[in-house]
């Protein structure tokens, strides 16, 4: 099996503001993931949020550690969720097997030392935190996420948001995760918009057909950015930026968050009025 793992340091908003197509795609977004047989990572200097991927090939993949971490195992000072988006899969801690279906998760908490993830057809979306105490590790499935009913036909944004991982759920030293799906006709994600100084965020943008694409805003309020994401690309969003967005079709996307609380409603909001 492979590990790789590529690093983001952080980018002020300064720096974004000044920056060409190519450069905020090197920056912000995260492709290539789910390469068969490999797990991959991409470390960030934001709250030290690791975004990854396992997709198994025929053999069980191992988490292993990777040099950012600086520990012997992974998780000695983390936490981790496992999303799958794939078919179902296994995942393995520490001897334990958990049936993970298609849109469930997996908490696994602090000091787990041996994970692996396995089954043809899972792919596995990692995100991962540091963590100061150790939590049980919980089966989470869709339907038993809590469920929210969002926007409207006439906006073009009227969505499900469901929240796998919250203050009112399962227990979590810092990360909040949740998955969105849409209402047929309606393409908008998180309009009107909102920026959380205490949380970055990373979005997974998934279940898009080839030819489509989703439109997704970053930037400050009064500096906004754009980039072009395709079927399951990440996009990093620093606590300064706002993300949203827009599909040309159908999709759903995974929205994880870490950083000083676990509360989903400490945003700020933003106008219609103060977007540039």
């Amino acid at each position: 099996m492979t590990t790789n793992h590529d690093i983001r340091f952080a980018i002020d908003p300064v720096s974004a503001s000044t920056m060409n197509t190519e450069e905020l795609r090197d920056h912000f977004l995260v492709n290539d993931l789910f390469v068969p047989g490999a797990v991959n990572w991409t470390y960030t200097h934001y709250d030290r949020m690791a975004v990854g991927s396992a997709a198994p090939d025929g053999k069980a993949l191992a988490l292993e550690t990777i040099k950012p971490t600086g520990t012997e195992n992974f998780l000695d000072r983390r936490e981790l969720i496992a999303a799958n988006i794939g078919e179902a899969g296994t995942i393995t801690v520490d001897g334990k097997d958990y049936a993970v279906g298609s849109r469930d998760m997996l908490y696994v908490g602090m000091g787990a030392k041996d994970v692996k993830f396995a089954g043809d057809g899972a792919k596995f979306y990692l995100l991962s935190a540091p963590a100061h105490a150790s939590h049980p590790t919980v089966l989470i499935k869709q339907g038993d996420a809590k469920r929210l009913d969002l926007g409207s036909q006439e906006t073009a944004n009227e969505r499900s948001i469901f929240q796998f991982v919250n203050a009112d759920s399962v227990k979590t030293c810092q990360l909040v995760v949740g998955l969105t799906s849409f209402a047929p006709g309606s393409v908008w994600n998180t309009m009107p918009a909102h920026i959380h100084d205490r949380r970055m965020e990373a979005y997974l943008y998934f279940d898009l057909k080839p030819d489509a694409f989703v439109v997704h805003l970053m930037g400050e309020p009064d500096e906004t950015r754009h980039l072009i994401v395709r079927n399951e690309e990440a996009v990093l969003s620093p606590p300064w930026s706002i993300h949203s967005g827009a599909g040309t079709g159908a999709y759903t996307f995974i929205w994880a968050m870490a950083g000083d609380n676990v509360d989903y409603t400490d945003v700020e909001k933003i106008g219609m009025d103060e977007l540039l």
